[in-house]
């Protein structure tokens, strides 16, 4: 996919089986004058070669099209020609899971629409679609590369909490991330934006594949180790309430326009247990986040962000960055195992000594 200079329209091409929904799509998008719709395709053939004709901005692609799998088409693209993508997923069953395959295969962002009434959730989420097609237009994807499995080992950890938060680009990001954790890595949130109706999935996707549990979080909850807790579907803030006994907590009330507000669920770990706390920042787009890692980083927390090569948009990362509140800033591969070492009971030469001495004290007791 050739750059696009700046000043010049975003070109998007949509690929729906539906003719209804490529009208409707293309009329929403059309209210915006930076957007130009430069072409629709019924199928995933029909795409190929308009991809290869008209060489898009941004796709938006219905992955659940009849007798054809968006899913091939958008794994060949991703190998062939990474091109930015935003799912338009129906929200089902299989709608949510499909949409995660093709997040996982590099797909930027999603959008949900209902089954029923489209033309008037379209009509009242204009705004939405259009900020994902902007967003994704100025993402970075790269060819698709299915990534091994990493070993995960128990390890001996402090009392220490991680908070993770990202959007854009989030979903792989967390799992990568995830990936790297033993079942008993130290008690984790999770702040990710993502569409209702979603997150209960992704839990349950992320808890299949990760070797710690993972669900979505439960107002009073215990942070204990080996547990992740995602910010769960219904609008609710995750944020840290206590501190000898910390607990999940979930709060009310929009903040800048998230729900799963980054920067709440920071800002209450810099209030209750700053000193114990590991904040991580990811992927996404806008500034979320930045405002909360900084209070967590001046009250005595570690915060960590990930570096700009790596991002898929370098924006809650680099406002965090830019206002001082990272700490350390890493590639995505390396902050898995960084933020654990952060969290080891001793110093990482000694500590695997330390859990096997340990475990033979419990075989011999």
């Amino acid at each position: 996919m050739a750059s696009r200079s700046p000043g010049r329209k975003i070109r998007v091409l949509i690929v729906d089986d539906c003719a209804a929904m490529r009208g409707l799509l293309r009329a929403v998008l059309s209210r915006d004058p930076g957007i130009e719709v430069v072409g629709e395709a019924p199928d995933p053939d029909a795409a190929r070669a308009l991809i290869r004709s008209l060489d898009p901005d941004v796709l938006t692609l219905d992955v659940e099209m009849r007798g054809t799998s968006g899913l091939e088409l958008l794994e060949g693209l991703m190998r062939a020609c990474p091109t930015p993508v935003v799912m338009i997923s129906t929200l089902t069953a299989r709608g949510t899971e499909v949409t995660l395959d093709a997040l996982a295969l590099g797909a930027v962002d999603c959008f949900a629409r209902p089954t029923h009434n489209v033309a008037a959730h379209l009509d009242g989420a204009a705004q939405e679609l259009i900020a994902k097609v902007r967003g994704a237009a100025s993402a970075k994807v790269r060819p698709f590369m299915r990534a091994a499995s990493v070993p995960s080992a128990p390890r001996c950890f402090d009392d220490r909490i991680i908070a993770v938060g990202a959007s854009t680009g989030g979903v792989e990001a967390v799992a990568q991330l995830l990936s790297h954790f033993p079942a008993n890595c130290p008690p984790t949130l999770v702040a990710l934006h993502m569409p209702a109706g979603f997150t209960a999935s992704f839990a349950a996707r992320l808890d299949r594949l990760c070797a710690p549990h993972v669900d979505q979080a439960v107002d009073g909850a215990p942070l204990t180790p080996g547990q992740v807790w995602l910010v769960p579907d219904g609008g609710a803030h995750l944020e840290v309430g206590g501190r000898t006994n910390p607990r999940c907590r979930l709060t009310d009330g929009p903040v800048g326009g998230h729900r799963g507000s980054v920067d709440r669920m920071f800002h209450s770990l810099a209030r209750h247990c700053a000193r114990k706390a590991v904040g991580v920042i990811l992927t996404g787009t806008g500034r979320d986040g930045a405002d909360g890692l900084g209070a967590l980083a001046s009250a005595g927390g570690q915060t960590v962000g990930q570096d700009e090569a790596s991002s898929v948009v370098y924006g809650m990362p680099r406002a965090a960055f830019e206002t001082g509140a990272v700490l350390h800033q890493l590639p995505l591969e390396k902050i898995g195992p960084f933020v654990l070492d952060l969290c080891l009971s001793l110093p990482p030469a000694e500590q695997m000594q330390d859990c096997h001495a340990n475990e033979e004290a419990k075989a011999t007791a």
